[in-house]
């Protein structure tokens, strides 16, 4: 952890507890090192659903192109925090409200994903912005080779999934863009997210699958390809947290990709594995317990607060951090007896467990933990009232580059 994340962890009170720690000067560092290894023409937007604060949104704005938003209500609170910046309108399940507002704020880029979905929006711009021109990105699910996905965490194509059109309709719905037939839409490109939790050479065979595919299709109609998004899925390693995806060899071969075809702007939308490493959740060790031959420690908060976890069935990377303050009860201490230990919360349920056997001699109650890697799907996605606990504080630190 930063020295300014493991000294606020320190010095919190116990009711302070559990607490969100955001190293902001951190997060800076590592969006600039990401963008340095991009070439000219690749775009890079911010997943706005991996962590939609809004400290985190506006510390990201010199460093990305736009947002990438995938509700109404990310739609509202993205624009109101970031206002100005351009905006790609993602997501399987539009409403007509939703789309209505997009179309009002001036949305950069619909990525259309379903022929219905086409047409909500061309009857919707054309009753709002009958002189307008809405680019439109259609999503594919595209049928890639098993072994392009065979290292993803999350695959959302390749198989039969509720996410894009299937490349059967490809045609049909490039024809209703190209023969008139919605003047108020034009396709801009091709937009194809099809796994999670690939590195970098898994990465780019997938974007040139992509860029393959895409165009076959657009030179299959006799028309040309502005813009192709490969989407975002960079792989972060929960098992190895000081691992890093290799942006400098993604970047390369995006470049590459690039240079094959000059006239196409690639675009990626990242989102865990720019916000993830900015995050840490610090909490205390409220005991200590024996169990069938284990030790438990129980924490402040748990799995309501910090979902990931249970979600993607890891263990938490996690460090001990012995308390400062002398202990305060008139009652002793619980103790860790054996070499380690595992944290779990305080919901009444077994499955709230943040990691498994830890290393982690001598923990004692009152002892401090801080849980890496939840700077994205963390807070945002976790079950924040099943049992009412309160909830965590919020810390943003860094805030400004000095």
């Amino acid at each position: 952890m930063t020295p300014l994340v493991r000294d606020r962890a320190l010095t919190l009170a116990s009711d302070e507890l559990p607490a969100y720690l955001y190293d902001l000067s951190a997060l800076r560092g590592h969006a600039a090192a990401v963008r340095a290894a991009l070439p000219p023409r690749v775009e890079l937007y911010y997943a706005a659903k991996a962590n939609p604060e809004p400290e985190v949104l506006a510390v990201l704005g010199p460093y990305v192109d736009g947002y990438e938003v995938s509700s109404g209500g990310e739609l509202a609170h993205v624009s109101k925090v970031v206002p100005g910046r351009p905006l790609a309108f993602g997501g399987p399940g539009k409403t007509p409200a939703e789309i209505a507002a997009a179309i009002e704020l001036g949305v950069e880029r619909f990525h259309v994903e379903s022929e219905y979905e086409l047409h909500m929006l061309a009857g919707l711009a054309a009753r709002m912005a009958p002189d307008a021109r809405i680019a439109v990105l259609l999503r594919f699910n595209l049928p890639l080779s098993a072994g392009s996905l065979e290292g993803s965490s999350l695959a959302m194509g390749g198989r039969p999934t509720p996410f894009g059109l299937d490349p059967s309709q490809a045609d049909d719905v490039v024809r209703l863009l190209t023969d008139g037939t919605y003047p108020q839409l034009e396709l801009r490109g091709i937009h194809a997210h099809l796994a999670s939790g690939l590195d970098a050479p898994e990465q780019l065979a997938v974007a040139e699958s992509i860029v393959t595919w895409s165009l076959a299709l657009t030179e299959r109609h006799g028309i040309p390809l502005a813009e192709v998004n490969v989407g975002g899925g960079m792989t972060v390693d929960y098992a190895a947290p000081d691992s890093r995806f290799d942006w400098a060899t993604y970047g390369a071969g995006l470049g590459r990709l690039t240079d094959a075809h000059p006239d196409l702007v690639l675009r990626i939308e990242p989102g865990r594995a720019l916000t993830a490493y900015c995050g840490w959740y610090a909490t205390e060790v409220l005991d200590v317990k024996h169990s069938h031959g284990e030790e438990f420690a129980v924490v402040r908060g748990g799995t309501h607060h910090l979902r990931t976890p249970a979600t993607k069935g890891h263990d938490q990377p996690c460090a001990v951090l012995p308390s400062r303050q002398p202990w305060p009860h008139p009652w002793p201490r619980s103790v860790a007896q054996q070499e380690r230990v595992t944290f779990t919360g305080q919901l009444c349920t077994p499955k709230d467990v943040l990691s498994r056997q830890v290393p982690a001699a001598g923990l004692r109650a009152g002892d401090r933990v801080v849980f890496a890697l939840t700077g994205a799907y963390a807070w945002n996605i976790s079950h924040h009232d099943f049992l009412m606990h309160p909830r965590p504080g919020f810390h943003f630190l860094g805030m400004h580059d000095d």
